[in-house]
């Protein structure tokens, strides 16, 4: 077991079901992420890193196996009780922004708060602070269909960490971005997730991105294979 480790699975399985067909996507699949950590999950479409991700958020359930985070094992919550782990333990950045058309920035990110009780004051003033650090402070009472596509994954972001969580997870952040912009994006959520000690699991193609992780992760037929990033 990594030292520290804030993430810890063991031996996870989980099965699609197509009419008859079954399309395993993980087999046995065990890994431990330390505590501050950037460890980048690398694989073809339909390899499995979304479905990991989503077993890691408690989206999806798995088949069988373990789930351990921050100490702990949310593999035999239920969905309730999944949902608010999650809003209170997980941060999440969606590849499509996954933004509220009819609420503003300040209001989309203020939006996991209220949902898990916060004063709305003190969201308020946090989703100011990290409205600054993202450089959308002028842009607080915009709708997203006003911002580009890089603005709103920036609000995306300020989204995910609202609440403080120790972990945050990723899918393909930059996959819907120009190069120029997702670079952008790329540093502003290695940065903001570094400055403040937060573990972060991203799924992604990019190789640039594999070589600034901590550790990487290749998923093939169902295996998880663990490497030092290229340098």
């Amino acid at each position: 077991m990594t030292q520290n480790a804030i993430v810890i699975i063991r031996d996870l399985y989980k099965t699609y079901h197509e009419g008859d067909r079954k399309l395993p996507v993980l087999e046995g699949v065990s890994l431990d992420i330390a505590a501050g950590e950037f460890f980048a999950l690398l694989g073809a479409s339909g390899s499995g890193k979304s479905t990991l991700l989503n077993l890691l958020s408690g989206i999806d359930s798995a088949d069988s196996g373990l789930i351990q985070i921050d100490g702990s094992d949310i593999t035999p919550l239920n969905d309730r009780q999944l949902t608010l782990f999650r809003r209170h333990h997980i941060g999440i950045v969606f590849q499509f922004f996954n933004l509220i058309p009819t609420l503003t920035v300040r209001e989309n990110i203020t939006l996991p708060g209220e949902l898990s009780g916060s004063r709305p004051a003190a969201a308020q003033a946090r989703a100011d602070e990290l409205l600054e650090q993202v450089g959308l402070r002028d842009r607080a009472a915009t709708y997203p269909d006003k911002l580009s596509g890089g603005e709103q994954q920036r609000v995306a972001i300020a989204r995910a960490l609202l609440h403080e969580p120790k972990l945050v997870l990723a899918d393909e952040p930059t996959g819907n971005l120009d190069d120029e912009t997702g670079g952008t994006v790329l540093r502003l959520l290695l940065r903001l997730t570094r400055e403040a000690g937060k573990t972060l699991v991203m799924a992604t193609h990019s190789a640039e991105i594999a070589r600034q992780a901590d550790r990487l992760g290749r998923i093939h037929d169902g295996q998880l294979q663990v490497e030092a990033p290229p340098t």
